[in-house]
């Protein structure tokens, strides 16, 4: 099954998502969000047992498209962005992150939603959003510190730093850490070892883990998008979005 964009494929229990836009980094837009989030409602009811998520080309998902082909996001991929997280969150099946480069912005904010989030070696972590005059969103905001604490978490939101993959598994931000080469028989092992697991006891186990952990991940999806929507208008954020398309250092003014 294709969707611009995007590539769906089930096999043996298995659906793969695909951000297929490796030109783009698999830079991300609203429809296509939209149509991720439809293949992970209705995986529950059709036999699958496992999701996986995992990116075409040198990146998992560089975030939101603020490249020169089109208009910069605004509320509506932010809205498309929060539907996908919880769509993760919630599903009884449990979720794979095959993080097979760079993982940025709203891409990072999705590969820590899935349960388990395993990176090659040479795969990255960056929450850009201040870059470009904006906040975390996607549920970051909560999915990071809830992961690595509030040290850490401000350090990369604040500073926007590029995290390399071993230091993200040292951190306890993502589950793995594999070697390039070794990378897709692992992740085939892990999917095949839940995909042969009990659907009702892995469903359960999740659940517990998230009210554990991010329970209050609706109410953070909400304050994210309280606070973004002003930064979405603001000149500041215009500035960012022409000063990344012009690959150059943005001057920011506080308006």
């Amino acid at each position: 099954m294709a969707i611009e964009g995007l590539l769906v494929e089930r096999q043996g229990g298995v659906l793969r998502i695909t951000f297929d836009r490796p030109d783009r980094l698999n830079a991300l837009t609203a429809p296509l969000v939209d149509a991720a989030t439809e293949q992970v409602l209705v995986a529950a009811d059709d036999g699958t047992r496992v999701i996986l998520l995992t990116g075409s080309g040198r990146a998992f998902s560089a975030g939101a498209d603020v490249g020169p082909d089109g208009a910069a996001p605004g509320l509506d991929t932010l809205d498309a962005a929060n539907r996908f997280t919880m769509a993760l969150t919630t599903s009884p099946l449990p979720v794979v992150a095959a993080v097979n480069g760079v993982a940025a912005g709203v891409g990072c904010s999705f590969a820590l939603a899935a349960d388990i989030t395993v990176a090659k070696e040479s795969a990255s972590f960056m929450l850009a959003f201040t870059k470009i005059g904006l906040m975390p969103d996607g549920g970051a905001s909560l999915l990071v510190p809830a992961a690595v604490g509030r040290a850490r978490a401000a350090r990369m939101a604040l500073l926007a730093e590029k995290v390399p993959a071993p230091r993200a598994a040292e951190w306890g931000l993502i589950a793995d850490v594999v070697p390039d080469d070794d990378f897709d028989a692992y992740i085939e092992g892990l999917v095949g070892q839940l995909a042969a697991g009990a659907p009702r006891a892995l469903a359960a186990t999740k659940a517990i883990i998230n009210a554990a952990t991010i329970d209050a991940l609706p109410n953070i999806l909400a304050a994210e998008r309280a606070g973004q929507g002003p930064l979405l208008e603001s000149e500041d954020f215009a500035e960012g979005v022409t000063a990344f398309q012009e690959k150059r250092a943005a001057q920011f003014t506080g308006r």
